[in-house]
């Protein structure tokens, strides 16, 4: 056994650093940028008289760091060498995320819509994995570069973790489809031109086959943005739509006919071991600061450090990060050797208990701080309102625990996930 990570990883990381050091910093200092990062944040990034969506000058911010990444070659860092990428796996993609997040809140990596400087762009790997030919000469320049992108159209208004459920529905009409429902929740949807539309084709209410992916146009007759949900943390970029007799071609189909949950288990599989990665190195970055701020702050003629109160509760954190890194780096490792779903519960695991542990060192940092750490002066507020989402989206940590269960107690058959 051998627990270094690969010197070419850690070679890339330094790498990562002097590039966001040269280019990405001096950007945020820039014009002003910081009002996106410090106090003001929640107010710069939001357009509160456009429904709460981000604000025209954040997203340019960010276009703008990510084409500096792009030209860098390190936006497209876990993509195909033949898609500019540098073949970078499940591994390296979480040591990648844990090192930006534990770097803290800035134009390197925003969590909240998922922004990084080396791109965890899940739906070009969707579509290399089941795009068409004519649908990756479509899309793959603009997905790897990120000036386009779809939206994902699973969540229903009465249907979330029973997402087998779903009532929308598309039936064949000649050579097209015709699409009725509802989806809530379709994140990015203010920008995007196509939204990935999860339907049931056949079978019956829970079954894992029968569900067919649908590229949708959002401006198809019928296609309709009913509003835009506002969030725990602002802005938000999360829709609720309705599909009224939406009809678009066979050639619409997003993989296999009836196969359709496979493409949503793929795309939690892959994106839940890095949103566990991301959770980590954000909990490491609030309990490192509140290390260096409880040796700095001095309380009744002594360092705050000194008392256990202190000490314990963020010494119980310390090491649960510990144990955490190490399953993560398995699970990872296990993902690229042998398959992205062979190690589903281990996903599971590093995911539910991750975005458990980020939210409450969040909390813990926001108590060592005292009344500083509660006001918006400091990150952790900001931190614990995203990773809290964590713990809801893309599969509830109930659901994480659910499947775990079902593997430890033998009522899940298949090593792959339901629809796999």
């Amino acid at each position: 056994m051998d627990f270094e990570l690969p010197a070419a990883l850690t070679a890339y990381l330094a790498e990562l650093d002097e590039f966001i050091e040269r280019e990405i910093v001096p950007l945020q200092r820039a014009d002003d940028n910081d009002r996106f990062f410090d106090h003001r944040r929640e107010d710069a990034r939001t357009d509160w008289d456009r429904g709460g969506l981000p604000s025209a000058e954040w997203e340019a911010l960010l276009d703008e760091a990510r084409r500096r990444a792009d030209a860098a070659g390190h936006l497209r860092y876990p993509f195909p060498v033949e898609h500019g990428g540098r073949g970078g796996g499940n591994l390296d993609m979480a040591v990648i995320r844990e090192h930006l997040a534990r770097r803290g809140l800035g134009l390197h990596c925003d969590l909240q819509n998922e922004h990084a400087v080396v791109g965890n762009n899940v739906g070009l790997l969707l579509m290399l994995e089941y795009g068409t030919a004519e649908q990756q000469a479509e899309w793959l320049e603009d997905l790897a570069t990120g000036a386009r992108g779809f939206a994902f159209g699973i969540t229903e208004p009465d249907h979330g973790s029973d997402a087998t459920h779903m009532e929308t529905t598309a039936v064949r009409d000649g050579d097209d489809w015709v699409i009725t429902g509802a989806k809530t929740w379709n994140t990015g949807i203010h920008r995007a031109d196509t939204d990935l539309i999860f339907a049931r084709t056949s079978g019956e209410p829970g079954d894992g086959t029968g569900i067919t992916a649908f590229l949708v146009p959002v401006d198809s007759p019928g296609f309709t943005v009913e509003e835009f949900l506002w969030t725990f943390n602002m802005p938000t970029d999360h829709a609720r739509i309705s599909l009224a007799a939406v009809r678009v071609p066979d050639s619409a189909i997003f993989g296999r006919e009836g196969r359709g949950l496979a493409v949503v288990q793929h795309f939690f599989n892959e994106n839940r071991i890095r949103q566990a990665a991301s959770s980590l190195g954000a909990a490491q970055y609030c309990i490192d600061e509140a290390v260096a701020y409880a040796n700095e702050r001095r309380t009744f003629g002594k360092r705050l450090a000194a008392n256990q109160a202190i000490q314990f509760p963020l010494v119980e954190l310390h090491t649960q990060c510990e144990m955490l890194r190490a399953l993560i780096h398995k699970t990872a490792w296990t993902m690229d050797r042998d398959g992205a779903f062979t190690v589903s519960a281990q996903v599971s695991m590093c995911n539910y208990w991750a975005n458990r542990l980020c939210c409450e060192a969040a909390d813990r940092a926001m108590q060592v701080h005292g009344g500083l750490g509660y006001s918006r002066h400091k990150p952790f507020e900001h931190i614990y309102r995203h990773h809290r989402r964590y713990r809801i989206t893309e599969g509830a940590e109930e659901i994480q625990l659910r499947r775990v269960a079902g593997y430890l107690f033998g009522f899940m058959k298949q090593q792959a996930p339901k629809g796999v």
